[in-house]
């Protein structure tokens, strides 16, 4: 009998370091699931407070008596709230985590949406406006986790968070309607359902606090001459002008459609569709963007379907309003995803990436917040849509500017500084 003594020495070594590195990268894979998961979550609910209340706006006008201009405010109050509170994000992220900030971003937002149902017209203000500044806050710092923890998947991570922004949006404007009429005709109840997802998704990221890589990476420094960059000003034009087109879209769209001779429910489902179409390009823009030596021919091209499916919905027979909706959705899906992949593209590192997407969607956003309001106040004075319909077509124009020139394959010049 032939006795082999147990492994010792620099072969035990070997092995356990390499079942200690299997382990690690299993659990390293692991991690990088569940962010995915959580990230797809997130995005979902970064929507639904704003579509929800443009697919019973309506109603809640006749419900409280709100001329159109005050129903302007309502869907120009969260958009405008994304710009202001937007430059908090890089405050917020100076003493704790981003993770824990968008988690306490998520908690807000779903105590705002289950709020604003409360205290008559005030509280619904006051409720929208909070669920848009959590919103903000939270959309300024996803793009600078992927650029972190997904440096070789940009194109396909920034399409999935895009994808589930666009699905967050359609499922609340399709399911509002028919969830206030399986509530007995409650359009506050309607609202509040959206509070459900935001807490499954505060749940859904809790684990990002646990992992502690992401956290090691965690930069103090600071970037400088961001506000100085002319590259960074047309990517910010670009994020708020195809923005502007997007919300005017949310805000305004059933409404137009119900004068045009639709049921409300009817347009609820054409604006559901055209979200819905977002889809497909929210996930494909971003490849197509990345295909070429630069992204110029992909904005004209998303533009191109925005304006046509735009000025389909306003003007086309009733009868092909389906089709233009679709074009419309694939325009927008487009746009928007080629607007966030510009904020990662256009930045060397990840700090850049996250002082870019706070100025693009700090900026932009507060520009984006005056298109529905301007809507509402231009359908107010002319009593008709032709006044809106020019004003989609100057924004459409500047938006194709600001976008071809933002466009190119280029660099924003900054400098790093320690924070503080």
């Amino acid at each position: 009998m032939t006795f082999h003594p147990p492994e010792s020495g620099p072969a035990r070594t070997v092995a356990s370091a390499c079942a200690v590195d299997a382990a690690t990268a299993a659990a390293s894979r692991r991690a990088r699931v569940v962010l995915v998961i959580a990230l797809v979550l997130v995005g979902i609910n970064l929507r639904p407070a704003i579509s929800s209340v443009a697919a019973v706006l309506e109603v809640i006008r006749a419900a409280t008596g709100m001329s159109s201009t005050l129903g302007g405010v309502l869907t120009t109050l969260p958009i405008l709230c994304f710009g202001v509170c937007a430059p908090l994000a890089s405050r917020l992220t100076g003493r704790r985590t981003p993770e824990r900030v968008v988690l306490y971003g998520l908690l807000v937002l779903s105590l705002s949406i289950g709020g604003r149902i409360f205290f008559g017209l005030p509280g619904l203000f006051i409720g929208t406006a909070l669920a848009g500044g959590s919103i903000g806050v939270i959309m300024v710092l996803l793009p600078g986790i992927i650029k972190r923890d997904f440096p070789h998947q940009l194109g396909v991570m920034t399409g999935l968070y895009t994808m589930a922004l666009c699905l967050g949006a359609a499922l609340a404007a399709g399911l509002t309607v028919p969830i206030q009429h399986l509530a007995y005709n409650s359009w506050r109840l309607a609202l509040v359902f959206w509070a459900v997802p935001a807490v499954l998704a505060a749940w859904a990221w809790w684990p990002q606090l646990q992992q502690p890589l992401p956290h090691a990476r965690h930069s103090r420094q600071g970037v400088r001459g961001i506000y100085r960059s002319k590259l960074a000003w047309q990517v910010t034009g670009f994020m708020g002008l195809q923005s502007a087109l997007a919300y005017c879209v949310f805000g305004w769209l059933p409404t137009i459609l119900i004068d045009r001779g639709l049921t409300p429910l009817h347009a609820g489902l054409v604006l559901s569709l055209s979200i819905g179409m977002q889809l497909v390009t929210a996930l494909g823009g971003p490849w197509l963007a990345t295909r070429g030596s630069d992204q110029r021919l992909a904005i004209v091209i998303m533009l191109g379907m925005t304006t046509a499916g735009l000025f389909g919905c306003l003007y086309a027979p009733l009868t092909s309003v389906w089709g233009w909706s679709v074009l419309l959705g694939l325009g927008q899906g487009g746009s928007f995803s080629i607007a966030l992949t510009l904020i990662v593209l256009r930045a060397p590192n990840p700090q850049v990436t996250a002082a870019l997407s706070g100025m693009a969607q700090g900026v932009g956003y507060t520009i984006a917040a005056f298109g529905p309001l301007a809507v509402g106040m231009l359908h107010d004075a002319s009593h008709g849509w032709n006044s809106s319909a020019l004003m989609f077509g100057v924004i459409a124009a500047a938006a194709l500017l600001t976008g071809v020139n933002a466009g190119r394959n280029l660099h924003v010049e900054t400098r790093l500084e320690p924070a503080g």
